[in-house]
C-alpha cells in the first residue's frame, strides 16, 4: 500500500497546515493577525513565522494574541514552545497570567514556557502551580519539571 503520509516539520510536528511560501515577516504578521482572512491561511502563516525564527517572527506571533480565535492563540503559544526561544517568555508569561483567557491558551502558554526552558518563568509557572482552574495547575507542575529539564540540558555542556 502507497499512502502519502503528512510532511514532518523541522520541529519534528506534523502540522496543522504546511507553512507558507511568503518569506516577508511584515506579510505573514499581516496574515495571522487578519481576523477577516481564513483560519488555514493563518495557520499557514504562524507556521512560516515559526520556521523563520528571530525576534521579529516572535514578535508578529506575539501580535496575534489579541485575536478572538482560542484556537489560534494555543497554537500561537504551541509554536513559540517549539522555537524555544527566549523572546516569547514574557508574551507567554502575559498569556498565562491573564484569567480572561480562554483556559485552552493558558495552559499552552504554561507547556511552552517549560519547554523554553529560561529559568525566568519559574516564578510564574510556581506561582500558577496551584491555578483554580485544574489544567492550568497540571500544565504548570509539568511545565515546571520540562523547564528543570530542558535547561539543564542547556547547561550540560559535555553534550
Amino acid at each position: 500500500m502507497n499512502e502519502k503520509r503528512p510532511e514532518v516539520s523541522e520541529f519534528d510536528s506534523v502540522d496543522p497546515a504546511p507553512p507558507s511560501t511568503v518569506n516577508d515577516v511584515t506579510r505573514l504578521r499581516a496574515t495571522l493577525c487578519d481576523e477577516e482572512e481564513k483560519m488555514f491561511q493563518r495557520m499557514r502563516a504562524l507556521f512560516a513565522l515559526r520556521n523563520i525564527g528571530g525576534n521579529d517572527s516572535v514578535d508578529a506571533l506575539a501580535a496575534a494574541f489579541s485575536s478572538s480565535s482560542a484556537l489560534l492563540k494555543h497554537e500561537i503559544a504551541y509554536v513559540m514552545g517549539q522555537m524555544q526561544d527566549s523572546a516569547a517568555v514574557p508574551y507567554l508569561i502575559d498569556r498565562l497570567e491573564d484569567f480572561e483567557e480562554d483556559v485552552m491558551v493558558r495552559h499552552e502558554a504554561a507547556e511552552a514556557l517549560g519547554a523554553i526552558g529560561d529559568r525566568t518563568a519559574l516564578g510564574v509557572l510556581e506561582r500558577f502551580k496551584d491555578d483554580k482552574d485544574i489544567v492550568v495547575a497540571e500544565s504548570c507542575e509539568v511545565a515546571l519539571d520540562l523547564l528543570e529539564w530542558v535547561s539543564s540540558r542547556k547547561l550540560n555542556y559535555s553534550e
